[in-house]
């Protein structure tokens, strides 16, 4: 690994990462100490610890906390936390960082409190990560990156990056791709921005994207364009929910009419989800709204005949979302849609819209629905 860097070089998060593990690490000591039992306490990670409260605009975690002591039965897994959290901050003050599958292999060197498998590894992060959450940390400040990018952005975007070998500020032009387009890296915290764009429209399909992207939608609707290839992916989320923040631009979803794209898609994207809330604060993307595929769309455009029949997990999907999602629950909107589509029993996808035209979506659909924003679902 690279050189150690001194305190005064480390970036605001990274010194409240290495405080952070400090302070963990004093806590432990002082109760070995005091002839005390060392304790961590975790948040609980589940949808019954959260709550969604409209004014925050995503899922909040609840008290609910899990112990975990220091006893005979728990010094292996106490040891690995405690190892872990080490090995992070050795990444931090190295300025290096490490993918899930590589933290999982540089512990077969700890002996005994090696990980069997990875994921006994992976639920030992996501511990650490639900721990640190609650002073304001992520994965990626601890220096865990995810193996999977994010999607694909197109459009009137500049985004600055850096040379991690010079610390050079690289631009990025985002209409320079041709018929390709820039890919998000795993880590964003550094990204800077700059656009005159409107709004961020977020993409459900690769299909889809690449569509309007050729086409160069963004260029005659002034828009950033993102790919989100089913549920997004963490960089993919925070992604946009940096540069909406950062520009003060609305965020609107085109995804499938379906109970998936709706339940796990864009409620995902936009307030998280019951076992990743100690994340929401992160990864959510408050400001966004449904532009569609809506029930509604299917009457509106006359799809009737291109959509397919609701299979049965579809069905349970649905009624799941409406008996026990603290966001569907809180938005009469979507109660009525997701009704609305249960009476109908049939979902739609975006490239139905392709029955009147492989550009319909283009010259007809999207500019229709962007003129009624204030329409869209919450």
């Amino acid at each position: 690994m690279a050189q150690k860097r001194k305190s005064n070089a480390l970036s605001k998060f990274d010194q409240t990462t290495v405080k952070s593990i400090d302070d963990t690490a004093k806590r432990v000591f002082d109760d070995i100490q005091n002839q005390a039992k060392p304790e961590l306490k975790f948040p609980l990670r589940a949808l019954s610890n959260v709550s969604y409260d409209r004014r925050i605009g995503h899922f909040k975690l609840g008290r609910g906390r899990k112990a975990r002591t220091l006893t005979v039965n728990t010094v292996k897994s106490f040891a690995q936390t405690l190892k872990l959290m080490a090995f992070s901050k050795e990444m931090v003050l190295e300025d290096d960082f490490a993918t899930k599958r590589e933290a999982y292999y540089v512990s077969k060197n700890w002996g005994e409190a090696k990980f069997a498998e990875q994921p006994e590894s992976d639920a030992c992060m996501d511990d650490i990560e639900a721990l640190f959450s609650l002073d304001g940390l992520n994965r990626e400040h601890l220096r865990f990156f995810p193996e999977e990018r994010g999607g694909a952005v197109g459009g009137e975007l500049v985004v600055i990056d850096r040379d991690q070998e010079t610390g050079e500020e690289i631009r990025i032009d985002c209409t320079r791709f041709a018929t390709g387009a820039y890919s998000i890296p795993a880590s964003v915290e550094h990204l800077r921005f700059e656009t005159k764009a409107k709004f961020i429209l977020a993409i459900e399909t690769g299909g889809m994207f690449q569509r309007l992207n050729n086409h160069k939608f963004w260029r005659t609707h002034n828009c950033v364009l993102i790919e989100m290839s089913g549920v997004p992916t963490r960089a993919t989320r925070r992604f946009i929910r940096k540069l909406a923040d950062d520009r003060k631009i609305p965020v609107y979803a085109f995804v499938d009419c379906d109970p998936y794209g709706m339940s796990n898609i864009y409620r995902t994207l936009k307030v998280g989800s019951g076992n990743a809330a100690h994340l929401n604060q992160f990864f959510c993307v408050p400001q966004a709204s449904f532009l569609g595929v809506t029930p509604q769309d299917i009457i509106d455009f006359e799809l009737q005949d291109a959509t397919h029949k609701l299979a049965e997990v579809d069905v349970k999907r649905a009624k799941d979302a409406l008996k026990n999602d603290p966001f569907f629950q809180a938005h009469k909107p979507w109660q009525k849609a997701i009704e609305q589509m249960l009476k109908m029993g049939v979902r739609a996808e975006q490239q139905a819209l392709a029955k009147w035209g492989l550009n319909f979506v283009i010259d007809d659909y999207l500019p229709r629905k962007l003129k009624e924003a204030s329409k869209f679902l919450p």
